[in-house]
């Protein structure tokens, strides 16, 4: 059974800095990209950044320049490197894993980042 870990997420100022983790374990049988998601109360799920087994990298528009995301393909590990926190990008963060050889689609359990003005 695959499981998605994540952790990271708390409380941070504005202009601070936070740095997410999410640890796959189970068995997976391709990992062809990761990636995080996050949800705002009253809004829709919306992609954050993901990043493919070339390391090819995607963000969405409002955290480009600001957050990067990693990966440790040994530790089946991804990471989300958050800087420059504004309020809006308070939000509960989930980690995907999109196992296309199985024809899955794992989601860990999210984690809050709260940032205060």
């Amino acid at each position: 059974q695959v499981q998605l870990v994540e952790s990271g997420g708390g409380v941070v100022q504005a202009g601070g800095s936070l740095r997410l983790s999410c640890a796959a374990s189970g068995t997976i049988f391709s990992i062809n990209s990761m990636g995080w998601y996050r949800q705002a109360p009253g809004k829709q799920r919306e992609l954050v950044a993901v990043i493919d087994s070339g390391d090819n990298t995607k963000y969405a528009d409002s955290v480009k320049g600001r957050f990067t995301i990693t990966r440790d393909s040994a530790r089946r590990t991804v990471y989300l490197k958050m800087d420059s926190l504004k309020p809006e990008d308070t939000a509960v963060y989930y980690c995907r894993l999109p196992d296309i050889d199985a024809g899955a689609d794992y989601w860990g359990q999210g984690t809050q980042v709260t940032v205060s003005s």
